[in-house]
């Protein structure tokens, strides 16, 4: 104890406390952004997560999420032994078994599958950031139905961009936060990249030379700092944009060069009506596409660099027929009336006079504040230029757009505003992140045709159609995959159709599957469209075999989530800090607009239960099952070593792996190379991440510069170093218009041919989406829809103990006019009452809402019994889901048929789509939600480190702090904690006196940084 100089006590204070035993580096996992992460470690044990400040996607910033990753790792929920299905589906009666009896189990199922017909097996998988292997896997095995979610997250976002422009929106490009002038956000939800969002939004605010406008039904998170917020009605936001195009049309105010040089707009379209070309681009012999060269007033091939294109005017081709430049026609459709903002104003919320400014501050951010970098580059065809002239015009979109039965076409329609006014991959606008962009389509073409018991497929079971002819279907036009994807109801579904899957194994339809197998897809919860039909689904029986209706499900997960009840065998995954894993140049890379990059997850601690990572179980199982790709010639295992094993030395083409870093035996390679057995090593040397940073003449244009397409073709990621020409109008989907209209050697069937003719069209259009369409307006007045908070990640974050007491319940926001209309008040419960179903909530009023819609958080709401949670948790009682009212199915059509609820083209889940109408409660039923399931029977809690001995309650972090009278020696170690990084230890290593003083005692240096010695306060 020392005294001032007015003798006052004061506190010695210790600055150079025992942080960690050991500080290592992984990648985080509590959300999609795979930041870099620093973990403390004390005697064994997680004692604090930092941002990694090296680290190429946060640069140190973590959020919630990823704090509150110690909570994830040591949750209650946590499964801790394989389990074998012993009482009905549903009951969550159990018993323990042996790791060597569940993979003997799933050997025997999955080879009696294999040997008999490979499609009668069912692999989907969830979030799990290793697609490229699971996809593989699959193949592999030799059965076409694998997909992951993107079926019901984002294939709209994905398979618009990657038909229009090579890239997409969010995990493969990003604004130019740097230079931008103008920024618009679509949809997106604050759960989704949150870290490089919010860091690139608090870069562009600061500089204050940019506007920020969000188009969003709902004014939370990213809304509520923007400079202007447009709250639109949902589904319209495809005639919105459609609406600022025709303005910016009308006044000529696009990018002409940008056009001609980098886009198909001058490509000759092929104009005669009900002939087997129409539609179609106009080719020469050598089957080039042409157009018309204004200056020398003659065809020529559209490839020719020379050649200054018309972008109108109707031409005579040699054959006699007429063709038109595609910018044409897409002039003339978005100049229609019907375009205007008069026109939309009223079906999107959104005034006439607000459009045309917004389309007037477009044009001024792209034309009068162009931003010029005194940057020299060279084309793709030679020609050098000595600066790089950018539109600084940047736009982000996300579920929000994806998640409707029109969202195909209105992420397309952003894609086209971002074209005409030349903001693609330059200087302030939307950048590609490597390895895109690629070729449109990137390829390949799903493989599935030809199965072939006891064989691997011929290719990987998702890809990219180009035709008619690369559908999966039989000689009777008739879907060949379990879900439906690549067939003539959803012929683009690049991400396949996991919303499907269940219901279509319980009808047989296009037949059952024997064995079913999920990992991290919580289908029997919030992930699931229609809840309790799910869940008849899953447990339904044939009456006269008495025999399920799906016979054998597998699941794997790491917690007790809703699904696990109803699965047959359980293999128990780890926590992200208990595993290797690999976010990959073959899947969803940590790339920036910067240049390329990757990353692994390291093991930062042991499991202290008998878990094993899904990752390298899938590998064990491919050894015992003896798929191809996971054997040698002899029989025996491939990667004997797991997980880690496959990382290092699986080359999907020879010298391209699933790592780009420091391949080739001495780590001189980067993208291509030979295997190195110190890989990991050197990764984890370098914090467990590898990068390149492209050439500052790579930086923009890479759709068409020469200096990054040879780059990225000597990576591997491209087939030659050709411009990758932007599609304003998709030949593609005319192909599919015109096997409906009878051409081709392959037709749809003839009650596909309306629909097929309808949604192919080549260029974006926009149609009320579907369930709007089908249902009476008059009775669901409403929309509505759910987002995910900041701070929560599909269904994990929601169990978490730190997360769960920032938000434990969720409420139905109304807006005030609204409620009002209803007669509902601030607190009351309602029902929300679909064409399907009903659920209650409990209403908050708050103006940020479009006044038509009502929303609400997704993924609170939880079974009771589940995630380790009391009866009594709040997100068992006061939670809710909208799952519960939404179907999986549309209505009945004629015939009989009823279409999934999804986008025609691509198949993705219209969750968004939603009408409802509210009810108020009578006050009996006031107070808890409905329907309120029975609880799942959780199994044994058995205890583990950091709970307490009757595994019901957690204690994290108590041993840390040592009471103050207790008794040892002198006394007893009094230890506390801080939240600052680099300082997050004991504030006092010592002991303490009978009284609580503290003496000094001896303390360690953290590795990762800190003060030095002692000081005094």
């Amino acid at each position: 104890m020392v005294t001032g100089p007015l003798d006052t006590p004061r506190e010695r204070v210790n600055t150079c406390p025992e942080v960690a035993d050991e500080i290592k580096n992984t990648t985080c996992y509590m959300c999609a952004c795979r930041c870099g992460i620093n973990v403390y470690l004390k005697d064994g044990k997680i004692r604090y997560l930092e941002g990694n400040p090296d680290h190429p996607v946060n640069k140190g910033v973590l959020c919630a999420k990823g704090s509150a990753g110690i909570m994830q790792h040591y949750s209650p929920a946590r499964l801790t032994k394989p389990l074998l299905r012993v009482g009905e589906r549903g009951s969550g009666e159990f018993k323990e078994i042996e790791w060597e009896e569940a993979l003997a189990l799933a050997v025997d199922w999955l080879g009696d599958v294999r040997r008999r017909d490979p499609r009668r097996f069912a692999f989907f998988t969830g979030r799990d950031q290793s697609q490229s292997l699971t996809g593989w896997w699959a193949a592999q095995f030799g059965t076409p139905n694998f997909a992951a979610h993107g079926g019901f997250c984002s294939v709209n976002m994905a398979a618009a961009g990657l038909y229009s422009i090579g890239g997409a929106f969010w995990e493969f490009g990003e604004p130019d936060w740097d230079l931008t002038r103008y920024f618009m956000l679509f949809g997106v939800a604050e759960d989704h990249d949150s870290n490089p969002i919010k860091a690139g939004l608090g870069r562009m605010k600061t500089r204050g030379q940019a506007k920020f406008v969000s188009i969003n039904p709902v004014k939370t998170g990213y809304s509520a700092i923007a400079d202007e917020w447009v709250g639109i009605r949902p589904g319209t936001d495809g005639l919105f944009v459609l609406a600022l195009i025709h303005e910016l049309l009308r006044a000529e105010k696009i990018d002409w060069d940008f056009l001609g040089r980098y886009t198909n707009a001058t490509w000759l379209v092929i104009d005669d009506p009900g002939g087997a070309e129409d539609g179609l681009f106009a080719r020469d012999a050598e089957g080039r596409v042409l157009c018309w060269d204004a200056e020398r007033q003659v065809l020529a091939p559209a490839e020719d660099a020379t050649v200054k294109a018309a972008a109108v005017g109707r031409r005579q081709l040699p054959d006699g027929r007429a063709a038109v430049p595609a910018f044409e026609l897409l002039a003339k459709r978005y100049l229609d009336p019907a375009y205007a903002p008069e026109a939309v104003a009223a079906q999107t919320g959104v005034a006439a006079a607000t459009i045309r400014r917004i389309a007037a501050e477009l044009a001024e951010a792209a034309f009068e504040k162009e931003v010029v970098l005194d940057v020299p580059w060279t084309d793709w065809a030679g020609r050098k230029h000595d600066k790089m002239i950018g539109r600084p015009v940047s736009m982000h979109a996300m579920r929000g757009i994806s998640a409707h039965s029109n969202g195909f076409h209105s992420c397309r329609a952003i894609h086209l505003l971002q074209m005409l006014l030349g903001s693609i991959d330059c200087p302030g606008g939307f950048g590609y992140k490597a390895p895109f962009p690629k070729p449109i389509p990137p390829g390949p073409k799903p493989a599935g045709k030809t199965v072939t018991p006891g064989q691997p497929l011929g290719g990987m079971p998702l890809g990219f159609p180009t035709g008619p002819e690369d559908l999966l279907v039989d000689e009777d036009g008739k879907p060949t995959r379990l879900d439906k994807a690549y067939s003539w109801e959803h012929p683009l579904a690049a991400h396949g159709l996991m919303h499907m899957v269940i219901h279509n194994a319980w009808a047989g339809d296009p037949y059952s599957v024997d064995v079913l197998m999920m990992y991290m897809a919580n289908m029997g919860w919030n992930s699931a469209m229609n809840v309790q039909g799910t869940l008849h689904y899953l447990t339904d029986k044939d009456p006269e075999t008495g025999d399920y209706k799906i016979p054998k499900i597998i699941y794997s997960d790491a917690y007790y989530s809703e699904m696990v009840p109803y699965a047959d065998l359980i293999l128990p995954d780890t926590t992200y800090l208990e595993r290797w894993d690999c976010i990959s140049l073959l899947d969803r890379p940590i790339s920036s607009a910067h240049g390329p990059g990757d990353a692994i997850r390291q093991p930062v601690v042991q499991p202290d239960r008998d878990v094993r990572p899904f990752q390298d179980v899938l590998v064990d199982l491919g050894g015992r099952l003896g798929l191809p790709g996971f054997t040698n010639d002899d029989g025996s295992a491939k990667y004997p070593g797991g997980y880690p094993d496959y990382m290092v030395n699986h080359e999907r083409a020879p010298g391209i792996g699933p790592l780009a870093g420091w391949r080739n035996p001495d780590g001189s390679g980067q993208g291509t190379g030979k295997p190195n057995p110190d890989q990991l090593q050197r990764y984890i040397e370098n914090g467990c991440f590898w990068t390149h940073k492209l050439a500052p003449d790579q930086l923009y244009f890479k759709h068409a510069n020469k200096g990054y397409l040879s780059y990225a073709k000597s990576m591997g990621w491209l087939p030659s170093e050709a411009q990758i020409t932007l599609q304003l109008y998709s030949e593609i989907l005319q192909k599919f218009r015109l096997a409906a209209r009878g051409h081709g050697p392959v037709q749809p069937p003839d009650s596909e041919r309306g629909r097929i003719e309808a949604y192919f069209d080549p260029l974006p259009i926009w149609y009320p989406p579907f369930e709007e369409a089908a249902v009476d307006l008059d009775e669901y007045t409403l929309h509505a829809i759910t987002q995910r908070p900041m701070h929560m990640y599909h269904s994990w974050g929601s169990q978490n103990a730190w997360l769960r007491q920032i938000t434990a319940r969720n409420r139905l926001f109304v807006h005030p006019e609204t409620a009002a209309r209803f007669g509902v008040a601030d607190d009351d419960w309602v029902w929300v009452v679909s064409h399907h179903g009903r659920v209650k909530g409990q209403v908050r009023l708050m103006h940020g809402v479009n006044p038509n819609t009502v929303w609400t958080w997704n993924a609170i709401g939880k079974r009771r019994g589940a995630w380790g949670l009391d009866a009594d948790a709040p997100e068992s009682n006061s939670g809710f889901l909208l799952n519960h009212i939404i179907s999986e199915l549309l209505p009945l059509r004629e015939g009989g048929h009823r279409y999934s609820n999804s986008d025609p083209v691509t198949g993705q889940a219209a969750w968004y789509d939603l009408r409802v109408r509210i009810e108020k409660c009578l006050p009996e039923h006031c107070g808890a939600t409905e329907p309120m399931m029975a609880p799942v029977k959780a199994p044994p809690r058995r205890g583990p480190r950091g709970l307490d001995d009757d595994g019901l309650h957690l204690r994290y972090g108590e041993e840390l702090k040592c009471r103050k009278d207790a008794v040892d020696g002198e006394g007893s170690r009094f230890q506390e904690w801080i939240g600052n990084r680099h300082e997050v230890a004991l504030t006092v290593s010592g002991v303490a006196d009978g009284k609580g003083n503290v003496k000094k005692g001896n303390v360690k240096k953290p590795a990762a940084g800190g003060g030095s010695g002692d000081g005094e306060a």
